[in-house]
């Protein structure tokens, strides 16, 4: 009998080895229920998002959570309960369908690390909405509105066909300082 028990709860938790739970999060903090979760014992995965922010000084990568406010996490025994993670600083609760807890497979949450990985490597280049031949208009003009077409996209600037005085010119600007028109 006691073997039988010891096959089902080896059965259960490969069950759940193989699958991920998801909590949510209290807003803005999924690092710190990463961290909570971590120091008790589960297994955390927090997927990131690199996206580049427009400053005065330029475009700024930075990483925000891929899915705001939900983290996945799962025990690393197979005693671990899961019901001490509704009361983990951050957490919010356990997502749920009906009674049961929503898990996600292994598969699912391979393809969303390959995806951040993949994310990760972009550079502005590749993830800059702005494309030669797009129209565009220039932003904070003392002129008003001023249309044009991106001639050329770099890391720093980007250069502007603007018609001026009934003649073609290309203007270099910063990324913040051009936006796509309608």
């Amino acid at each position: 009998m006691r073997a039988l028990e010891n096959e089902s709860l080896s059965a259960v938790v490969q069950a759940v080895k193989d699958r991920w739970f998801l909590a949510y999060t209290k807003p803005k903090l999924e690092s710190v229920a990463q961290f909570n979760l971590a120091q008790q014992g589960f297994e955390v995965y927090l997927p990131l998002f690199k996206k580049f922010k427009k400053t005065e000084q330029g475009p700024v990568a930075l990483f925000e959570p891929m899915f705001p406010r939900y983290i996945l996490f799962r025990p690393t025994r197979a005693e671990q309960s899961i019901s001490v993670v509704r009361n983990s600083k951050g957490v919010s609760n356990i997502v749920r369908f009906g009674f049961e807890p929503a898990l996600l497979p292994n598969e699912v949450v391979h393809h969303i690390r390959q995806m951040e990985k993949d994310r990760e490597q972009a550079t502005i280049e590749t993830l800059n909405p702005l494309k030669v031949g797009q129209p565009v208009r220039l932003r904070h003009t003392a002129l008003g509105t001023i249309e044009g077409l991106v001639h050329h996209v770099s890391s720093k600037r980007v250069a502007v066909l603007l018609e001026i005085l009934g003649r073609p010119t290309v203007v270099q600007v910063a990324h913040h300082q051009v936006e796509l028109s309608a």
